[in-house]
C-alpha cells in the first residue's frame, strides 16, 4: 500500500514563483509515488476577513492553478476544504486535546494578530485545524516550507498526545521539505521569502505575470556588491535570482556558474526573464483550459473520494472517545 502525501494552498492573493518551485512542483513530483490528497483550504482563509464573491472566485482559480501545474486528478485527490465538513468537526475534538500554551507559541499567530485582541480566534486555533487536515487523511508525509514547519510539529504532538490518551488512531507525520527552492526570496528584499501578500508588487513573480511585467520586475530586483554571478551564501540577492534560473532551466547549479562567468547583472537579468517567461507561458494557458463545468466535475469527485477516507478516521476518533 503507498504511503499518503496531504498539502494545501489558501485561495487569498495570487499564487507565485516560489508558491510553485517551493511547493506546486514537488507535489507534481510526488504524485507518482504517494496517494496524494490536494486541498484548497478555504477555510483557513477566512480566519482573516475575505469578501465572499472573491473568495468563491479565487478558490475556483487555485484549483486551474493546481490542475495547470500538473496536479493530476486521475492520480491525486484534488478537493476544497469545506466540502469534506469532517475536517471543522475533527478541529473542534483536537481543541480539547491541544493547549493554550502551544498554541501561544506559534510564531504565525504573533505575525497575523501583531498581538491584538481583535484577532479572530480563528486564527488563533488556525494550526488545530491544520493539523485536523493532515490527520484526518492519515498523512505520512507533509510537503511543507520552514515557515509551517512548527505547525507539523503541533500536528505531530497532538497525534501522539491523542494516540496515548485514547489508543493508537492517527498516523504521526512527517515533513518532507525539498534540499533546494524550498524558500524562494524577495526581488526587493532577499533575506524575506516571496510572499503574494507583499505590498511591493516589484518583489514578486506571480504565476500569471505577462511577459512585460516579468521582465520590468527582474531589472528593479536588487543585486549585491561584486559582479560575479555565482551561488554565494554572503551575497543573497544574487543567489536568490540564480536558483530561480537554475530551477526553471534545469541546468546543474555548476552550469548556471559558467553559463554567466564574465556576463553583467543587465544581461543575467534579462536571461533569467526570458527563462521565466518561456516557463510561464505553457503553464498559463493550461489554466484558461479549464471551464467551470469541467473543474466542477473534478472537484466533485475529489471531495467524495477525500470524504471515504475523512469519514472513516473520524469514525474512529469518536469510538476512541466514546463519543456515539
Amino acid at each position: 500500500m503507498r504511503k499518503r502525501i496531504f498539502s494545501g494552498a489558501q485561495p487569498t492573493g495570487e499564487l507565485h514563483l516560489g508558491n510553485y518551485l517551493g511547493a506546486l512542483k514537488n507535489w507534481v513530483a510526488l504524485q507518482t509515488e504517494y496517494e496524494s490528497f490536494y486541498c484548497i483550504v478555504n477555510l483557513h482563509a477566512i480566519t482573516l476577513p475575505q469578501d465572499p464573491a472573491t473568495l468563491r472566485q479565487k478558490t475556483l482559480d487555485l484549483a486551474r492553478i493546481y490542475l495547470a501545474a500538473g496536479v493530476d486528478p486521475e492520480r491525486s485527490t484534488i478537493f476544497i476544504q469545506s466540502d469534506v465538513p469532517e475536517h471543522a468537526e475533527l478541529a473542534w475534538v483536537l481543541n480539547c486535546v491541544a493547549r493554550m500554551g502551544e498554541l501561544e507559541r506559534m510564531t504565525q499567530f504573533k505575525d497575523k494578530g501583531k498581538g491584538e485582541e481583535r484577532a479572530s480566534v480563528g486564527l488563533f486555533t488556525y494550526p488545530v485545524l491544520m493539523a485536523s487536515d493532515i490527520l484526518l487523511y492519515q498523512t505520512d508525509l507533509v510537503p511543507v516550507g520552514q515557515d509551517q514547519k512548527q505547525h507539523l510539529e503541533l500536528t505531530r504532538d497532538l497525534a501522539e498526545r491523542f494516540n496515548r490518551d485514547f489508543g493508537e488512531t492517527f498516523v504521526v507525520p512527517d515533513p518532507y521539505i525539498p534540499p533546494v527552492g524550498a524558500a524562494i526570496m524577495s526581488l526587493k528584499e532577499p533575506e524575506k521569502k516571496m510572499s503574494k501578500s507583499d505590498e511591493n508588487l516589484n518583489s514578486t513573480i506571480f504565476l500569471l505575470d505577462d511577459a512585460d511585467t516579468i521582465t520590468k520586475k527582474y531589472k528593479k530586483a536588487v543585486t549585491d556588491s561584486g559582479t560575479e554571478i555565482t551561488f554565494d551564501g554572503s551575497r543573497p540577492a544574487i543567489s536568490n535570482l540564480l536558483t530561480i534560473y537554475h530551477l526553471l532551466s534545469g541546468k546543474p547549479t555548476k552550469d548556471c556558474e559558467a553559463h554567466f562567468e564574465g556576463k553583467g547583472y543587465g544581461d543575467f537579468k534579462s536571461e533569467l526573464a526570458e527563462v521565466t517567461i518561456e516557463f510561464l507561458k505553457p503553464f498559463q494557458e493550461r489554466v484558461r483550459e479549464y471551464d467551470d463545468d469541467s473543474l466542477e466535475a473534478i472537484l466533485k469527485s475529489g471531495a467524495e473520494k477525500a470524504s471515504a477516507v475523512a469519514s472513516e478516521t473520524l469514525k474512529n476518533v469518536y469510538q476512541s472517545m466514546g463519543i456515539r
